[in-house]
């Protein structure tokens, strides 16, 4: 729901960022992949409780998922290889950081944990099986540009599953209310991605047929 706006804001700074790099030679995959090692420590710090540590290396990994997509971009080198792996690792590190919470504190964290990961489920598959179908239709982006998939708009994407990640650090003792409420979100998410997938398939298909 934030990312349209949210990406207005992170762009410029991620561009200037990017074009640093390239002097450097530094491609995108080998920044996706270093994010991604980064965003992994955050499993062992959480389940320690190193909820300001595990924060540090989440908001970096955060960082570096848009500095390689800017540096795909300046260097005209985006690639559907390059984007597959990005959106693939992003799952991993999504689930990575729930299941570190569960780790710190099962009795009070595990269910809650479960339901957010369920959640994420269906805002994953969803938002992958609209990409397949999108590109065997050729549905454009209008809204996100800056993507290397189309998906449809959500009460919960980028910016809000940040946010998400920032409270539960910031308020680890309050995990289980937070992630029920994120996890709410995102099967209304869910909800609506197939809603409205759907009508959009069905009328692309009501169309061909009429044709």
């Amino acid at each position: 729901m934030l990312d349209r706006w949210s990406m207005r804001w992170v762009q410029p700074p991620l561009t200037r960022f990017a074009a640093a790099l390239v002097k450097r030679r530094i491609t995108p995959d080998q920044v996706t992949l270093l994010g991604f090692v980064i965003g992994l420590l955050a499993l062992p710090l959480l389940a320690m409780q190193a909820y300001g540590a595990a924060l540090g290396v989440i908001l970096l990994n955060r960082l570096m998922d848009g500095v390689d997509g800017a540096l795909a971009r300046h260097t005209q080198t985006s690639s559907d290889a390059g984007g597959f792996l990005d959106i693939a690792l992003d799952f991993v590190f999504y689930a990575a950081v729930v299941l570190g919470f569960a780790l710190a504190n099962p009795n009070a964290n595990a269910l809650a944990a479960t339901l957010l990961l369920f959640a994420f489920m269906g805002t994953g598959s969803s938002f992958l099986a609209f990409a397949i179908m999108a590109a065997k239709h050729d549905i454009e982006r209008p809204h996100f540009t800056h993507k290397a998939f189309f998906y449809l708009d959500g009460l919960t994407e980028g910016t809000e599953t940040i946010l998400a990640f920032v409270a539960f650090c910031v308020w680890p003792q309050h995990f289980a209310l937070l992630a029920i409420v994120f996890a709410v979100a995102c099967l209304i998410t869910t909800a609506t991605r197939l809603w409205g997938g759907y009508r959009t398939l069905k009328h692309l298909e009501s169309k061909r047929t009429a044709s």
